[in-house]
């Protein structure tokens, strides 16, 4: 179990930290409703995103895909993306550098 607390980052969602270094972070984004967000952002990290479980449509940039159980992505730099849970479940993405803004 992480040390980290679970913090809520909208309505059916949290995020907790699970493992941090100066150069990466570890984070799952538990979806608990069909249709819950997250929200569209950016942020100067590069994220790998691995879908555990669930189904979400994602924006990044200019694109949407749907993703599921056992997929995999990248987001570069500054690039706008967020997603939409079509069915409960967890994401967990990976930092580089750490967000310290979750800490």
């Amino acid at each position: 179990m992480s040390e980290f607390p679970v913090v809520s980052t909208g309505e059916n969602v949290t995020r907790q930290v699970l493992s941090d270094h100066p150069d990466l972070m570890v984070v799952a984004f538990r979806f608990a409703a069909e249709g819950a967000v997250g929200a569209l952002h950016h942020h100067p990290h590069i994220q790998s995103t691995y879908v555990k479980s669930g189904r979400f449509r994602f924006t990044i940039g200019d694109e949407q895909r749907e993703v599921g159980p056992g997929d995999s992505f990248v987001v570069s730099t500054e690039v706008t993306h967020g997603c939409v849970c079509l069915e409960p479940g967890t994401l967990v993405d990976c930092f580089t550098p750490r967000r310290d803004d979750f800490l």
